[in-house]
């Protein structure tokens, strides 16, 4: 029973922390003038925010009291900032346009 459990942690830790990381990565690559312009933190507190995140989760699990925080902060971004500071560049992700 041990074993599935630390299975299944390992494998929500590895997708929070891949997730992590590309958010991050995102989030580097983008203009700086976007954040501001759809009334979100500036792009360095975003980049040390998900920094930090991936930090977390990597060191301490997915699971873990600070993993946790890493990945709500994550999520914030994929889900809330990433596709507004997309949509105002124009990029489109995941779009037959």
């Amino acid at each position: 029973m041990a074993y599935g459990q630390n299975l299944i942690l390992l494998l929500l830790t590895l997708a929070a922390g891949v997730a992590a990381a590309v958010a991050l990565l995102h989030a580097a690559l983008q203009r700086k003038d976007a954040f501001p312009a759809v009334d979100r933190q500036s792009k360095v507190i975003w980049v040390s925010i998900l920094a930090a995140a991936t930090l977390f989760i990597w060191l301490f699990g997915a699971v873990n009291f600070l993993g946790i925080i890493g990945v709500v902060a994550m999520l914030v971004y994929l889900v809330d900032v990433r596709p507004r500071v997309d949509d105002i560049q124009g990029k489109r992700w995941f779009s037959k346009r």
